[in-house]
């Protein structure tokens, strides 16, 4: 595993200036244990500077003053200059997340399309609509809302700052963009291209660091919205403190999404998609399908063609182009993760396969593909997220009791329905309480509407949908 560049400087108000701390930020292979970049990790003071130049920018700079098609020229500008970067990105994120290759090229082409929509978006949207009333009319005009703090997860931190900083900006807003320490140094070469795109000075900053500057950071006064993808638990913090100034929120939180087997189903339809949608990416996707509701009937032959596929996948290490998953992002999540794997056999659900580290590699955070069979949906392991790669079987007497099943949960992010028909799984798909769910496939559709039910967020990314977070609506009205 090779070492990635370090950085001494932070991106702030579109310029790289020395941080105001001494703090480091120390990038840690999840498949060596060691250092392999420093960052500086970011302070509120440099937080108040970035603030400050995002709220100049606003209030006094030409940003959110452009003609749409300007924006989006700009943001066409930062896609191309992404694609100049792109080899260089998909290595430091198998390097710092320890994602193989193929889910690295898989992420970066998502955030490709991401950049290339957000760039169409100035254009699509409607900025002004007339309306008429009895006695008056009017026009309701849509306008940015103004500084936008947005706070990015370490497992794709491409993806999602293409996605909601290409969102804020599309719609004139200007940008402080926090990462996560786990996985700051893809977030670094973002803000050269950014750079060399040539946006006007303060639209964006780019601010590494934890919790307390995160916090520091939506807590602001001069923060008008805040959009952040991370857990619940940290979803509900951010909620709280946004509240305290009212400003505004999206949130894009946790999932425990289920695939439905509906019926008679060949398995040979279902089970290449289906097996690696709970365990890709170790299980680190809010998506992943990690409840398997299949029915009773079915349980042990779907059981068995599950824990074919889980003993056969290569775990080891993300550059060698055999490898299906890599390592956990860290040595606290790999002992969660197998926290929850003793707390389902504790439970009373069967464990199948899996279900500890790979014996051929002491050095890492790895956890094998895990399978759990006899899942009560009341169990903690079919009731919280574990993000890590366990996936439990969960048997069903009728569809009915199916979509019971599926809508008893806290979340409702993503989903999956598999019949013999269509038809019939797109009946079932209607009645799934989720932000998006597939039909006889899965996938994760991030260019439309993205985000989830329940506790799994609120709002929405992708499309003319997600630039709607940050627009504000204003009716100018005249009299007949």
């Amino acid at each position: 595993m090779e070492n990635i560049r370090s950085f001494d400087k932070l991106f702030i108000g579109g310029q790289w200036m020395a941080p105001a701390g001494n703090g480091v930020i120390e990038v840690v292979s999840p498949v060596t244990e060691r250092v392999i970049a420093r960052i500086p990790d970011g302070s509120p003071a440099d937080a108040e500077q970035a603030i400050r130049a995002a709220r100049h920018a606003f209030d006094q700079g030409e940003w959110p003053r452009l003609a749409p098609a300007e924006r989006a020229t700009y943001l066409r500008r930062i896609g191309e200059e992404v694609r100049k970067r792109r080899a260089e990105l998909e290595d430091t994120f198998v390097s710092e997340v320890g994602a193989p290759l193929a889910t690295s090229s898989a992420f970066h082409d998502r955030a490709m399309e991401m950049w290339d929509d957000t760039a169409s978006l100035p254009e699509r949207a409607t900025w002004e609509d007339r309306r008429e009333w009895p006695g008056g009319h009017g026009v309701l005009v849509k306008e940015p809302v103004g500084v936008a703090a947005v706070i990015i997860p370490w497992n794709a931190p491409i993806c999602s700052a293409s996605s909601k900083m290409g969102q804020a900006l599309a719609a004139g807003c200007t940008v402080v963009l926090k990462p996560a320490p786990e996985s700051p140094v893809s977030t670094m070469i973002l803000a050269e291209a950014i750079e060399a795109a040539g946006l006007p000075e303060g639209v964006v900053s780019i601010i590494p660091g934890g919790r307390e500057l995160g916090e520091y950071i939506v807590s602001h006064k001069s923060v008008d919205a805040v959009t952040f993808t991370g857990s619940t638990v940290a979803g509900k913090r951010v909620m709280s403190l946004c509240g305290q100034n009212i400003t505004r929120v999206t949130l894009e939180l946790g999932g425990k999404s289920a695939g439905i087997i509906a019926d008679d189903v060949p398995l040979d339809r279902v089970l290449p998609q289906l097996a690696f949608a709970g365990i890709g990416h170790s299980g680190q996707v809010c998506a992943a399908l990690t409840r398997v509701l299949v029915p009773r009937r079915r349980h042990d032959e779907v059981t068995e063609a599950f824990a074919e596929v889980f003993r056969n996948v290569v775990v080891g290490d993300p550059r060698d182009s055999a490898t299906h998953l890599g390592p956990l992002i860290a040595e606290r999540q790999r002992d969660r993760v197998e926290g929850y794997i003793r707390t389902g056999q504790e439970e009373g659900a069967k464990l199948i396969t899996g279900g500890g580290r790979p014996a051929d590699l002491p050095t890492g955070w790895f956890v094998t593909p895990t399978l759990f069979a006899q899942v009560d949906n009341s169990m903690r392991i079919a009731r919280e997220e574990i993000f890590g790669p366990v996936v439990g079987i969960i048997p069903f007497d009728s569809i009915e009791e199916a979509i019971d099943i599926a809508n008893d949960s806290d979340y409702g992010l993503s989903g999956a329905v598999y019949a013999s028909e269509d038809e019939l799984a797109e009946s079932v798909a209607r009645r799934i309480r989720t932000g998006q769910i597939s039909v006889n496939s899965w996938d994760m559709c991030t260019v439309e509407p993205f985000g989830g039910f329940k506790q799994s967020g609120i709002g929405r990314e992708g499309n003319v949908e997600g630039m709607e977070t940050f627009l504000e609506k204003k009716l100018i009205q005249f009299k007949n």
